[in-house]
């Protein structure tokens, strides 16, 4: 019952007035800003904290990698029930904050070995790489009329097949390489591309914190993989 008051409280994106439409990506790209910036502080408070690092990094072994997935992906799921299918703005917020801190949570190992190896610098690479990208993936489909909602059943199976290579590769020992880091670029672009298409056909005006959250979550995924990247360069 909540939640076809909420969709019936919200006017389609696709359906909105030029100046609604305008404020709801004002909103959207403004979260994702501040989600941003919010993971980086709270990702720089966490590497301080000599504990929950050794803690962290004792989870990418062998099966506890694993749990640690599976316990991302649930805290992903009930995030994304909170900001989507909340009346309440305060539920949403705090949807996409608990996101936030699962995605920082699970940087803790990978950007602690790439300070710990490489430094600030190539941490720096990525993310420029990752900006400029989700920029111009963005800029594509802003500019373009392609129809990227295409795109949908390519990602699904793309994301299944990631997964069980990601299970394979712990439960038999084998290092997935470069090329599948490359792989998860290109599907993590391809992401990009179809949540920002489908922020006009999926979302109302009213729910520029869900549209948020659905982009941060691929820009992360991008970035991760980029690190990756540029990490096995050193």
């Amino acid at each position: 019952m909540e939640n076809q008051q909420f969709y019936n409280a919200n006017q389609l994106v696709a359906d909105a007035t030029n100046v609604e439409r305008a404020n709801f990506y004002k909103h959207t790209y403004g979260h994702v800003a501040g989600g941003v910036l919010l993971f980086v502080i709270i990702e720089s408070l966490l590497l301080q904290i000599d504990p929950l690092v050794t803690f962290m990094l004792s989870l990418t072994q062998g099966y506890l990698w694993l749990a640690l997935l599976g316990g991302f992906m649930g805290i992903t799921w009930v995030a994304q029930k909170m900001a989507y299918g909340s009346l309440s703005k305060s539920k949403q917020y705090l949807g996409y904050l608990l996101y936030i801190i699962a995605e920082a949570l699970i940087f803790v190992p990978m950007l602690y070995i790439a300070l710990y190896y490489g430094g600030t610098f190539v941490i720096k690479q990525a993310a420029v790489v990752t900006g400029g990208l989700f920029v111009g993936l963005s800029a594509i489909v802003f500019l373009t009329k392609a129809d990227f909602s295409v795109l949908r059943g390519a990602l699904t199976i793309g994301f299944f097949l990631a997964i069980g290579l990601v299970i394979a590769g712990m439960l038999f020992g084998f290092d997935l390489g470069l090329w599948f880091s490359v792989g998860m670029c290109a599907l993590a672009g391809g992401a990009i591309l179809y949540n920002t298409h489908q922020l006009r056909y999926e979302f109302g005006t009213q729910q520029y914190i869900a549209a948020a959250l659905s982009l941060f979550a691929s820009l992360m995924l991008l970035f991760w993989y980029i690190l990756r990247i540029f990490m096995s360069r050193d």
